[in-house]
């Protein structure tokens, strides 16, 4: 990073600049084995009693003592990414919300609170995509009494890594002691290559509903109570696909939701023996040709950070990272 003017560095931010993008360097001591400067880029979402708080795109906020900053300036919001279907933050969060449904559902302002007896993080937590219609910590109040009432823990999903997702919410939320868990990448692609991507789709069987043999190979659940069954076949457009190996045994399984120009992928599974043998790459090629069918063109998927083995997979079918999200939850002794 570049922080000379005039061959000085020079700090040229200021509780002015709470809500944009910078750039900080600050001196972190240099010990043994140590750099002496470290560098920091994201948000700064909040400059309070000497200490900056910057917000990462990843979600990460790290607080900075004033007094240790040799560098900082503003610098530009990340560029829209060109590669994959255009979208912004809160059309893919709305869409994504739609083909993973909650069983029930209540409107806090722009706030949606969604719940499904327990079954998956994404539909049992907060959905926020604007102003709650109450001060923040009334809003988590209501937040915390909603999920108790259920007994739920209160978790709320917070987009970030783009100019339209909300680092904001992530810092005041990690100021509060709401926890992180659960890193996830939103990532796009084009969908008709992934319909070219294998041969042989024929093999893959589709259905509305996942049989017994589907569920057994869903890693998410122990049995198919009325909350898994009804998110599981919620949506504007439902498919399973399953595909046997060769000893006839189901090797892989997928979903596949069609809603307008997007056509969703989740639960693509395959069996341990089976696996690098292709079957993920079928699944996915003929769940994409239904969704070509349906008048779906782009295509979406949400896989967590530390999951190689899928982000590999996903990147030679052509999907790229669009934003990332995480879950914060309230601490224990603080929820109702």
């Amino acid at each position: 990073m570049e922080f000379m003017t005039g061959g000085r560095a020079e700090v040229r931010i200021t509780l002015a600049d709470v809500g944009k993008r910078v750039s900080v360097r600050r001196l972190t001591g240099g010990g043994a084995g140590e750099p002496a400067f470290t560098d920091a880029v994201g948000v700064l979402t909040s400059w309070d009693e000497g200490v900056l708080s910057i917000t990462r795109r990843s979600g990460e906020t790290v607080r900075i003592d004033e007094s240790s900053l040799v560098a900082a300036k503003v610098v530009p919001a990340e560029p829209a990414r060109r590669r994959g279907p255009a979208a912004g933050v809160r059309e893919l969060q709305e869409v994504a919300a739609r083909g993973w449904p909650a069983i029930e559902t209540e409107r806090l302002g722009e706030w949606t609170l969604r719940a499904a007896g327990g079954f998956t993080r994404r539909a049992n937590s907060v959905l926020p995509l604007g102003d709650p219609g109450l001060p923040l910590d009334a809003a988590l109040e209501h937040v915390k009494q909603w999920y108790g009432e259920r007994g739920l823990p209160a978790v709320i999903v917070v987009p970030t890594g783009r100019t339209d997702a909300d680092e904001t919410l992530a810092a005041e939320l990690a100021g509060r002691g709401w926890t992180d868990e659960r890193h996830t990448t939103f990532r796009v692609a084009a969908l008709a290559p992934l319909a070219d991507a294998a041969a042989d789709i024929g093999r893959v069987s589709l259905a509305r509903e996942p049989d017994a043999d589907w569920l057994a190979m869903y890693n998410r659940t122990d049995e198919a109570t009325a909350e898994v069954w009804k998110v599981l076949t919620g949506g504007p457009s439902v498919w399973f696909a399953k595909v046997p190996g060769a000893d006839g045994r189901t090797a892989a399984i997928g979903r596949l939701v069609v809603d307008g120009r997007w056509a969703g992928f989740a639960a693509v599974e395959v069996a341990p023996a089976q696996r690098r043998s292709g079957f993920a790459t079928l699944v996915m090629a003929a769940l994409a040709e239904r969704a070509l069918q349906e008048g779906a063109s782009a295509a979406y998927l949400q896989v967590e950070a530390d999951n190689a083995g899928a982000r590999a997979l996903y990147d030679r079918l052509g999907f790229t990272d669009h934003h990332g999200y995480h879950y914060r939850r309230a601490l224990p002794g603080d929820a109702r």
